[in-house]
């Protein structure tokens, strides 16, 4: 690398830019399965409620 290692983390000006978006995005890619997760999990027990109360009305 001509200029070191330090200049390609520098991103001639532009590191601040650059790793926040890449900082952002990696956090966004983390957080949204797990978000997923939890919304599944919140609409299976309201489906599990709601049959429930089902058969608790038909008996």
């Amino acid at each position: 690398m001509k200029g070191g290692l330090s200049e390609f983390f520098a991103m001639g000006g532009y590191a601040l830019y650059v790793w926040g978006s890449f900082g952002a995005t990696a956090l966004l890619m983390i957080a949204e399965p797990l978000l997923l997760r939890q919304r599944r999990k919140a609409a299976l027990q309201r489906i599990s409620r709601l049959v429930r109360i089902k058969s608790e009305q038909q008996s």
